[in-house]
């Protein structure tokens, strides 16, 4: 057991020199998703391979046709059942996005104890919100690429996901509040990862920025849209507690001042049946 914070600073280090090796196990179904994210990124790729190889993982599947389905993806209304036609409707950038969410969501699969699985539970629970989030503020206050930043969203947990997939191998990671995790673990084991999954460098940095936790006004970087939906999601992080009513309120306020007559809160009011169907949608 785990008798100082030294003990799982130590831990994160040797985590993180395991990523940084190749030690980095995935369940068989996230292996199946960079499978697919691979034969994505090849530009010759054509959508009924695609098609093809997402069909092959049924939770993905499931996701691709729940996100096409989806407000956002869907404005007439006319819901698809295929999985080719959900992809050909989303683009491969967005499917990729699913990929990434499937992984990152498995990446904890390996999680036995019911306490434990509750936190992954939980912490996907608010990934997908802040994702969702994010997505909203990337078109209407940071005017970022919508769905960069949903991925970025996707991954901004990643180290804390991985760091509760191995809990298992360290007896006592999970003890204590999760202060230590956030202050050097989360963004030491996270960067690890996303090297290991060859995250564009963008997104690396983007996400880098939100482990620093430095929002500027007017928000205007992929950054500012990660921390900005981290701070207005109704549903916080198991891991960590970064927001409270004052600084949201605050943060809103500073916001609405900086966009006029367009403010964060009537941004959101409009947005929230979207935010709520995508969030919904990414379960999985």
């Amino acid at each position: 057991m785990y008798d100082t914070a030294m003990d799982k600073q130590e831990t994160f280090k040797i985590i993180a020199s395991q990523v940084e090796h190749g030690d980095l196990a995935f369940p068989t179904g996230a292996q199946v998703a960079l499978k697919v994210r691979q034969a994505l990124d090849d530009p010759d790729c054509h959508i009924d391979t695609a098609a093809k190889l997402i069909q092959a993982e049924p939770l993905l599947a499931a996701r691709v046709i729940a996100i096409a389905n989806s407000l956002v993806y869907n404005r007439s209304g006319r819901e698809v059942t295929d999985v080719r036609v959900a992809v050909t409707r989303l683009g491969f950038s967005t499917v990729r996005s699913l990929v990434m969410a499937l992984v990152t969501r498995q990446m904890a699969g390996k999680v036995i104890d019911k306490s434990h699985q509750s936190l992954v539970n939980n912490l996907w629970e608010h990934t997908a919100h802040v994702a969702s989030l994010a997505h909203v503020i990337a078109r209407h206050v940071t005017h970022q690429d919508p769905e960069t930043a949903m991925f970025a969203g996707i991954i901004h947990e990643i180290g804390g996901f991985y760091m509760l997939s191995r809990a298992g191998d360290f007896p006592g990671l999970l003890d204590g509040d999760f202060s230590d995790w956030i202050e050097s673990g989360e963004a030491e084991v996270g960067r690890a990862v996303l090297k290991k999954l060859s995250v564009p460098d963008s997104v690396v940095t983007a996400i880098n920025g939100y482990w620093d936790g430095f929002l500027a006004m007017p928000p205007v970087t992929l950054t500012d849209t990660i921390l900005l939906a981290e701070e207005l999601t109704q549903i916080p992080s198991p891991l960590h507690y970064l927001g409270n009513a004052t600084s949201v309120k605050e943060v809103g306020a500073s916001i609405e001042m900086v966009i006029g007559e367009e403010t964060l809160s009537r941004i959101l009011d409009e947005a929230a049946e979207e935010v709520s169907s995508l969030s919904q949608a990414l379960q999985f």
